[in-house]
């Protein structure tokens, strides 16, 4: 679009090495931040006029619990935004089902941020978008990674929860579309969800068959996966190490899932936003390909060895 990005990051210097092509030479700025650190923050949005809030977290860590990530840490962007007087937008980029009364203790605190958020800064956009598919997702991948090293997938309470992903992309470009109106977004709520709905089961057989894997499920029943899931919980700021990352049995995660998490019939949606979400079977779940055993062209289409050469 020809504006100016200012990326704060928290990690290495090398993090953010892969956005600084997606534009011209000066207009990709990474800057160093700290969200614990308020004067870092107030510089990175100094010469800023739009605040874009992806910080989130799905699961907790010992420096970080789900309260201080999704609702503080959005409230106090919000704060600073309206205390800067030039900040015109303000876009929180919750997920779908965020709910003060979910079992989910992400999806609370998602929704107390998004409260707290309006209540700060009045004109914010919300945006909650379903489980997002992408080159970077955290459910295919990990899927994947799972079905390839073990040679199954467990399925929590059958598979048969009905989810409504969308791709990343298109999210990206409900989030534009919010920026370019004449302000008729400011103070609303989106879902974001894909054009159909599938089970977990449903998408988790997407996943095999572009992977070219013969698909194995083990079902767990719900409060078994709740019970392999709660030790690493309980654990969490008993132990002086850092815990694994949870992959497939992570607790919240399986909270989550365990009730059908679709788009409300009267919530506004990507058609106020004029975009139409693309299907996920096809180019959306392409880069799964990588994870075929004879790699990314092994037993592929004329059209995928054609677009793999391309590439």
């Amino acid at each position: 679009m020809g504006s100016q990005v200012l990326v704060p990051f928290r990690g290495c210097e090398d993090s953010h090495r892969h956005l600084k092509i997606m534009g011209d030479l000066g207009q990709i700025v990474p800057m160093k931040y700290h969200p614990r650190d308020v004067d870092s923050i107030k510089a990175v949005m100094a010469k800023s006029n739009v605040v874009i809030n992806l910080i989130g977290r799905e699961y907790e860590t010992r420096n970080y619990s789900f309260e201080e990530v999704n609702h503080h840490m959005a409230e106090q962007l919000a704060t600073i935004a309206k205390e800067h007087g030039g900040i015109l937008r303000f876009i929180q980029v919750s997920c779908l089902g965020a709910s003060l009364s979910s079992e989910s203790r992400m999806l609370r605190t998602k929704a107390a941020g998004e409260q707290s958020i309006l209540k700060e800064f009045p004109e914010a956009t919300i945006m909650r978008p379903s489980t997002m598919i992408g080159t970077e997702d955290r459910i295919l991948n990990r899927w994947a990674q799972f079905a390839k090293n073990w040679g199954f997938l467990p399925l929590v309470g059958g598979g048969s929860t009905k989810i409504q992903p969308v791709y990343v992309i298109d999210v990206a470009a409900a989030i534009v579309n919010s920026l370019k109106d004449d302000g008729t977004s400011m103070g609303k709520i989106y879902e974001l969800g894909g054009p159909e709905i599938y089970t977990v089961h449903e998408l988790a057989e997407l996943m095999y068959e572009t992977i070219r894997e013969w698909p194995r499920y083990v079902n767990v029943p719900l409060p078994v996966a709740r019970a392999i899931a709660s030790p690493r919980e309980m654990l969490l700021n008993k132990v002086p190490f850092p815990l694994p990352t949870p992959s497939v049995f992570n607790l919240d995660q399986i909270n989550a899932f365990s009730v059908d998490n679709l788009v409300s019939e009267d919530a506004l949606t990507f058609e106020d936003l004029s975009i139409m979400p693309q299907r996920l079977k096809g180019y959306p779940v392409e880069y799964l390909m990588s994870y075929r055993k004879g790699g990314p062209t092994f037993g592929s289409t004329v059209s995928e060895k054609m677009r793999s050469s391309e590439m």
